[in-house]
């Protein structure tokens, strides 16, 4: 899997914000333009966008070192002064990998700077207050501040629980992995990972206290659907609550899950 694919995909979701938080331009609208700079040969910019309809902004996600990155950014900037003559432009490479990037480009009569923002001195809390996943998978590539990694990850985990259907769990997760490579943490990641798919523990869960509270049954049909989120996984929802497959499939379905059931 592609890490600047994805990284560009979670940037371009979260786009508004990074602007206005990290990059510290305060805008209210903003419009993506899929735009191919062309010379010699192909290429496209990462995202080019007008904000506020009177600035471009360019940003750049770059996830390994590269020593021409000055040179690329500057290639990048005439291309774009020419399509947009008469806008200020604001350009940004938001550096997802090891190491120190150069941001500046000096020779004769030329001295050429882009604003460089390098995630892993950014303060993970930025996007660990947040409620969006997208937000999440992001503060696994910032600054710890000292935390105890394996406390981010698990925190992060257990957020995403939280916050996201089955469906987006299972991206997410895959997404944090891809990210987590970059900072040396895919182990820990996976360790958790796995901590949640085999040793889940129905008592374990918030939806059993919540149960316990207002009903056996419901706390049952509670369990079940947590645990369904997290694992995805029929016979490990029976082994745990030791409940038959027709309840679980029913309770599913109850709750507008369709999963098929093998012995039908």
């Amino acid at each position: 899997m592609n890490k600047d694919i994805i990284s560009k995909d979670i940037i371009k979701s979260v786009l508004k914000e990074l602007i206005n938080t990290l990059l510290g331009l305060k805008v209210n609208n903003i419009n993506l333009i899929d735009e191919e700079f062309e010379r010699v040969e192909s290429r496209r910019a990462d995202i080019v966008a007008v904000a506020d309809n009177n600035k471009i902004i360019h940003i750049e996600i770059q996830s390994a070192y590269d020593k021409l990155m000055p040179l690329r950014m500057l290639r990048y900037y005439s291309d774009i002064k020419i399509r947009f003559l008469n806008y200020p432009i604001y350009q940004y490479v938001v550096f997802l990998g090891k190491g120190n990037l150069k941001n500046t480009l000096e020779d004769v009569k030329l001295n050429y700077s882009f604003e460089l923002i390098d995630m892993k001195k950014i303060d993970c809390e930025v996007f660990l207050d947040k409620n969006n996943p997208n937000d999440l998978v992001l503060a696994i590539l910032c600054d710890f501040k000292g935390k105890n990694p394996k406390n981010v990850v698990e925190y992060i985990i257990n957020k995403l629980i939280s916050i996201t259907d089955e469906r987006g769990f299972k991206k997410y997760m895959l997404i944090l992995e891809e990210f987590s490579s970059l900072r040396d943490l895919r182990e820990i990641v996976k360790e958790r990972e796995m901590f949640i798919t085999n040793k889940v523990k129905f008592e374990d869960l918030p939806s059993y206290e919540i149960g316990m509270e207002k009903g056996i049954e419901k706390g049952i049909e509670k369990g079940i659907l947590a645990l369904y989120k997290i694992t995805g996984d029929i016979s490990l929802i029976k082994k745990e609550l030791g409940i038959e497959e027709n309840k679980i499939f029913a309770v599913l379905e109850k709750n507008g899950i369709k999963v098929k059931n093998e012995k039908h």
